[in-house]
């Protein structure tokens, strides 16, 4: 007798092309929730999205009654409802540095990341910005010689975010020097070899490398 699957409670409004939303796909897939996972062109978004979300974007996560629509939220709020395997460490402290690493990438790469993917500044900003990208990887390779996660010996939320960036350099016009990055090219293939990784990836995305 074949198994019937069970229709999933939760809904994931996502962009396929987005580093927030992949960073979002990364975790469900971790944790194997069954979730139907819409993949929305954000220039022809559904009607009940902005019923749904004050601010009619993406990515929105609606679990029954509950809808969130920040990604680090749902990430946080993903781990502590699946507690397996856990994403975020147990003690305190360890979780503070975890959450002040992801702002920090927010802060320092995001913005960036954000404009290399629009494509739509001017060509000299978007070297700029290719350029300080560039060089804040390079400069954080020598971590990854110490632990295999990112500053932790587990996948933790902050790998979720950095693996959606990495998978992205490609398209952004970036390419890392195996002789300057090379701990964190081998970091990044440790990510991308993950089955929770090949498992959250859109059409789009598997098309954003050969």
């Amino acid at each position: 007798m074949g198994v019937i699957a069970k229709r999933s409670s939760m809904t994931f409004f996502s962009d396929g092309v987005d580093h927030y939303s992949h960073r979002v796909r990364i975790v469900l897939a971790e944790k194997g929730v069954a979730v139907d996972v819409l993949n929305v062109d954000p220039a022809d978004k559904p009607e009940d999205l902005a019923t749904l979300n004050p601010y009619n974007e993406l990515p929105t996560l609606v679990d029954r009654e509950l809808t969130l629509y920040e990604p680090n939220i749902m990430m946080e709020y993903l781990d502590e409802r699946f507690p397996h395997p856990p994403l975020l460490p147990v003690y305190p402290v360890e979780r503070a540095r975890s959450r002040l690493l992801m702002h920090r990438i927010h802060r320092d790469w995001c913005s960036k990341v954000d404009a290399l993917m629009a494509g739509k500044e001017k060509e000299a900003t978007l070297s700029k910005y290719r350029k300080e990208l560039t060089e804040s990887l390079t400069a954080i390779d020598g971590i990854f010689a110490e632990k295999p996660y990112f500053m932790s010996d587990d996948f933790t939320l902050v790998d979720c975010c950095v693996a959606a960036i990495l998978w992205r350099l490609p398209v952004m016009g970036i390419e890392l020097q195996k002789s300057k990055c090379g701990n964190l090219l081998a970091y990044s293939e440790r990510l991308f070899r993950r089955e929770s990784f090949q498992a959250s990836l859109s059409d789009a995305e598997r098309e954003m490398r050969p």
